[in-house]
Formats: C-alpha cells, structure tokens, sequence
C-alpha cells in the first residue's frame, strides 16, 4: 500500500497518510477540521526492504571472533618464476 502526502490548504498542515490504492483521497484535515485537503504530487519511495539479511551487519556473528566470522581474502596465487641458470 502506498503513502500520499497531503497538505492542508486552510490551516497548512503537511502529512502522510498510508492508503490503499483503492481508497478515495481524503477530505477533512485532521488537525482544523475542515473540508480543504489536496493530494501531493509525491515522487514515491522507490524500494523498500525489510527485515534481517539485507546488510553485512545483520547477519549472525560466529562466537569468538571479533569481526563476525569474516574469513580473510585467500592471497593471490602466483606461477613460480623459473631459476636463472649461468
């Protein structure tokens, strides 16, 4: 369900009012009362995710080391360079 603002236009008041897509715009501002509200032109939120996984932090941490069971970058191989011979 999106989020529409909204703004007063007798008193000024500014809001965010969380509504179906089905639901009519609302009419009466809840701060004065009055029949005077307009629907905002939002640019929207884009996307949104929640709950747990999302970040590196918020995976679980192995017991006992100190940067959360991160295991260091494997050094890179290299071919072994042939002996000079004289």
């Amino acid at each position: 369900m999106p989020t529409y603002e909204y703004a007063c236009t007798k008193c000024g008041h500014a809001f965010e009012a969380f509504q179906s897509m089905k639901d009519a715009p609302l009419k009466q501002c809840p701060k004065c009362r009055k029949a005077g509200l307009k629907r905002l032109v939002g640019g929207g939120a884009g996307l949104i995710f929640k709950g747990s996984g999302f970040y590196i932090t918020d995976y679980k941490k192995k017991s006992g080391s100190p940067d959360g069971g991160a295991k260091p970058a494997a050094p890179a191989k290299t071919s072994p360079t042939p002996a000079a011979t004289s």
